[in-house]
C-alpha cells in the first residue's frame, strides 16, 4: 500500500482517522541514529508504527523498534507528542490518519541490524549526514527535538 504525507497542505483530504503511534531514535556508541527507508513513500525515517489493541505505548515502541530494525532496545525519555492536524498520510485504501505520534529517545541492549517488508534499507547515519537523505519534515523535527536535548518534551 502507498501513502502520501500531506504536511501543512491546505489542499490535503480530511482525516477520517487516528491512529497512535510511536517512533524512536536509536543510537549506536558511535552517537550514529538508525535510520530505515520506507517502502510505502521512500523516504528514511526513525523506527516505528502503529499502536496494537491491548498493547501500551512503551510496549509498542520496543515492538517496532525489533520489527523494523531487529534492535532490542529500553526506552529512556520522551522526546515529543506529535499530533499536528495539518499533517496527514493518505493512504492508498482510502484512509486518511491524522498524525498522532510519541516519539522516545532510547537505549540500544542488542540485536542485529535488519530490515522487514516495510522497508528497503536501513543505515546508521551520523547526525551531519541525516540533511543529504529524503526524509519528511516530521522525521527531521523529531530528530532536531533528540539533538537539542530538551528539559521538557515537545508537545504539538
Amino acid at each position: 500500500m502507498s501513502r502520501i504525507d500531506h504536511f501543512n497542505n491546505p489542499q490535503a483530504p480530511p482525516a477520517n482517522s487516528v491512529v497512535p503511534s510511536t517512533t524512536a531514535v536509536v543510537t549506536d556508541p558511535h552517537g550514529r541514529i538508525v535510520l530505515v527507508k520506507r517502502r510505502d513513500n521512500e523516504l528514511w525515517a526513525l523506527p516505528g508504527g502503529g499502536l496494537d489493541l491491548g498493547e501500551s505505548i512503551t510496549d509498542c515502541v520496543i515492538r517496532e523498534v525489533r520489527e523494523e530494525a531487529g534492535l532490542d532496545v529500553t526506552i529512556t525519555s520522551l522526546i515529543g507528542v506529535y499530533t499536528n492536524p495539518n499533517h496527514v498520510i493518505e493512504y492508498s485504501d482510502g484512509e486518511v490518519r491524522q498524525q498522532f505520534s510519541l516519539c522516545f529517545a532510547t537505549d540500544l541492549i542488542g540485536g542485529t541490524l535488519s530490515t522487514d517488508d516495510e522497508s528497503t534499507d536501513i543505515r546508521w547515519v551520523a547526525p551531519e549526514d541525516i540533511d543529504d537523505l529524503p526524509m519528511h519534515p516530521s522525521m527531521r523535527l523529531r530528530i532536531t527535538h533528540y539533538e537539542e536535548h530538551r528539559a521538557q518534551p515537545y508537545l504539538g
